[in-house]
């Protein structure tokens, strides 16, 4: 009997161990700090919160997004900025030192996202797509397209050994429409950690209580209590979701999608790994139905 009972408990350990994964690694691109919040935040606190490993990089210092300051002045504040943000949530955050309005889609520039994809070891990648009002934005996305494959070959960046697989790319939701809308493949609630994204996003103070409001005539407007403040970004960032990432959202969450307030959304870049739908599930477990 006790015989059993031990072949029993080594059995349920042994199926147990196997059932566990390895966390997943998420990596983002942004052009300047806060971009990765602003894109996928929510989506990098629900994936640090169910034990995965999230980072947020940004390719430019920031160093120029400012009406009152500039240079190295305003990059220290930025890159102080940026790594607050990272503690709240719950994500490592690297800033490169690029110039804020004058990235370029340049051979050294593509080796360094390379690196970053490479030394994180990840499994998805999330940048923005590249047609965008913003230079830095536009070439971003360039430099995140131009970097898949080339993860794999080992004599591209050979002082970093390349990934055994590709990764799924992914980019993130945009309102652009030309030269064509954004069509989002994967849509993820984040209604539980909105308030903790605004908490976080809130760490860029000279963004978006300083330059921001200053470039839309608002910066009047801009609270000076930190409840005002975080009320305000709430209120500035939030929006229903529109008609694409509902009817997405309505794929992966079934009925529970109809309630929801706050999503973001991903669509499947062409040039990665192009996953399953048993596969998405695997890299996005927080997708569930009702």
């Amino acid at each position: 009997m006790r015989k059993n009972q031990l072949f029993l408990c080594s059995l349920l350990i042994s199926l147990f161990m196997y059932a566990q994964e390895d966390p997943l690694n998420v990596i983002v691109f942004g052009a300047h700090p806060d971009d990765c919040d602003v894109d996928a935040g929510g989506t990098a606190i629900l994936f640090s919160k169910m034990g995965h490993k999230v980072k947020f990089v940004s390719l430019t210092n920031g160093d120029a997004g400012h009406y009152a300051m500039g240079g190295g002045e305003l990059a220290k504040i930025r890159i102080a900025e940026a790594k607050e943000a990272g503690k709240r949530f719950g994500v490592e955050y690297t800033v490169l030192d690029n110039h804020d309005g004058e990235l370029m889609p340049t051979l050294e520039n593509r080796l360094k996202v390379i690196r970053e994809i490479r030394k994180w070891n990840a499994d998805i990648v999330i940048a923005p797509r590249p047609n965008d009002y913003h230079p830095d934005h536009r070439y971003t996305g360039v430099l995140v397209q131009d970097a898949a494959y080339m993860v794999i070959v080992p004599n591209v960046a050979a002082d970093t050994p390349p990934l055994e697989k590709n990764p799924v790319f992914l980019y993130s939701e945009d309102r652009f429409q030309k030269p064509s809308p954004f069509e989002p493949d994967i849509a993820v609630i984040i209604d539980d950690v909105f308030n903790q994204k605004i908490h976080a996003m809130a760490a860029h103070e000279s963004q978006f209580f300083d330059w921001l409001p200053w470039t839309s005539g608002n910066l009047d407007k801009v609270p000076k209590d930190e409840k005002g403040r975080l009320e305000f970004l709430a209120n500035w960032r939030s929006r229903k979701p529109n008609r694409a990432t509902l009817e997405c959202l309505k794929t992966w969450y079934g009925a529970k999608a109809a309630n929801a307030k706050h999503a973001e959304g991903f669509e499947i870049c062409e040039y990665g790994k192009q996953p399953s739908e048993t596969e998405i599930k695997r890299l996005f477990p927080m997708l569930k139905k009702e």
